[in-house]
């Protein structure tokens, strides 16, 4: 690439945002404290057995909130085994899903408790719509059922229950086949998950032991903000309430127009689908925003997938560009169950793709119609759950000046405008190396 060519990207300048940190001054304590308060403490006897449905999301101090969930349930007598709860993810095999919680940091002997995967079902009824319920056998054989969860906006449902305890105790504990009925069903619009949780979700628990929910809600520092022990009557009552609190909590772009967004990796710990379509403006089209949808981005550039994504890239197809090293990591058959069990073939279709950054950002320069580097506007960020600082490019400047953000959070330039550099094989340096930092 000539240096001409390369003199053409904009200049770019380190942006704050200064969200709202609202940690938890200690997580552990605020799992005992959660759990203490509830009833699980009367109801739990000695010597009685406890699964622990842990998912596959990347939940800020996953190993933490588990292993004091199962230090609690061990202090009160009972026996803790963690299960699995995740559908279709770790290419929908026993094994795939108990990988996906080692590289989470969720083992035995850290967590000092056995793990057992099994995608094994019991079909505990059907449902007025003629809807298999199935539930995680081995977990239907316990005392007590512990459903974990990151309360959140979904990638892709809308209503009153999105990613939470509900969808968790229907699809996570579903396991792959369960995954199938209800993604199945949710394909009619006139059957969201608000319309089967309200009815499913009582049948499984009059059917099966569930004995308590642990909600989690992040801040927008990816942090543990709120911690929440929900008895297993107020699943469907408490879950719109912790919702509405995640949404507030969550971080955003700071501009709802953005020509180029650089994504440096993405991946299923991240979002369900590799980015946060809340964040990049896709919740309904992988293409497109909506006509009331912010913010609204032409084009997206991934340039990795995350290690513990195990190589499931669903969500890839989001984006309109990537680089070559994130296809070289897919894997194609744990992306392809993953797409087709969530009804989302389009999100495993890999775009086009390049072999360094600098050749990426060339060619989406030249893909929306503007003529001069001043007016290209670009941001760079780490990736959709950490957007306290990135990169915006010169466009953005004046508007910073000016306070003309959406998320409502203060905006803070970090040093002046500067020319993105690149290796000697022509990718971007370090987010964290760029001036500002």
């Amino acid at each position: 690439m000539n240096a001409s060519v390369e003199s053409e990207l904009p200049q770019c300048f380190r942006l704050r945002q200064h969200f709202a940190s609202l940690a938890v001054d200690n997580v552990r304590q605020s799992v005992d404290a959660a759990i203490g308060h509830s009833t699980l403490t009367s109801r739990l006897r000695p010597g009685q057995t406890v699964a622990i449905a842990v998912g596959s999301r990347g939940i800020a101090d996953l190993p933490t909130i588990v292993s004091a969930v199962v230090d609690f349930i061990k202090r009160c007598g009972g026996v803790p085994v963690i299960v699995p709860a995740m559908g279709s993810h770790g290419g929908a095999t026993a094994e795939g899903q108990a990988a996906l919680l080692r590289s989470l940091g969720i083992e035995e002997a850290a967590m000092g408790c056995e793990i057992r995967s099994s995608l094994d079902t019991i079909v505990i009824g059907t449902s007025t719509a003629g809807l298999d319920v199935h539930f995680d056998k081995f977990a239907s054989q316990m005392d007590h059922v512990v459903v974990l969860n990151r309360i959140k906006p979904h990638t892709r449902l809308v209503g009153r229950y999105e990613s939470g305890l509900a969808k968790m105790l229907m699809i996570g504990l579903g396991k792959h086949q369960g995954a199938i009925v209800y993604h199945q069903a949710m394909a009619d619009a006139n059957y969201c998950l608000d319309a089967m949780a309200a009815e499913i979700v009582p049948m499984i628990q009059t059917a099966a032991p569930i004995s308590l929910g642990l909600a989690i809600i992040e801040d927008a520092f990816d942090q543990v903000s709120h911690v929440e022990a929900v008895e297993p009557a107020e699943f469907l009552s408490a879950e719109p309430r912790l919702l509405a609190m995640a949404r507030e909590r969550m971080p955003r772009l700071p501009f709802d127009h953005v020509d180029l967004l650089i994504v440096d990796r993405m991946g299923k710990e991240i979002s369900g689908t590799g980015m946060d379509t809340n964040v990049v403006g896709r919740k309904w089209n992988d293409k497109v925003a909506a006509a009331d949808e912010f913010p609204k981005v032409k084009q997206i550039y991934v340039r990795d997938l995350s290690d513990k994504s195990a190589g499931n890239a669903a969500g890839i197809g989001v984006a309109e560009f990537c680089h070559r090293r994130l296809v070289e990591k897919i894997d194609y058959e744990k992306t392809r169950v993953n797409c087709l069990t969530s009804m989302h073939a389009s999100a495993g279709a890999v775009p086009i793709h390049f072999d360094c950054d600098r050749e990426a950002l060339v060619a989406a320069m030249g893909q929306v119609g503007k003529r001069t580097r001043e007016q290209l506007r670009w941001i760079w960020i780490r990736d959709t759950l950490h957007l306290s600082e990135l990169v915006c490019s010169e466009a953005y400047w004046d508007e910073v000046a000016c306070g003309e953000d959406r998320n409502a959070a203060a905006l803070e330039t970090l040093g002046k405008l500067e020319p993105l550099t690149f290796d000697n094989e022509g990718n971007l340096r370090s987010i964290s190396a760029f001036p500002g930092a």
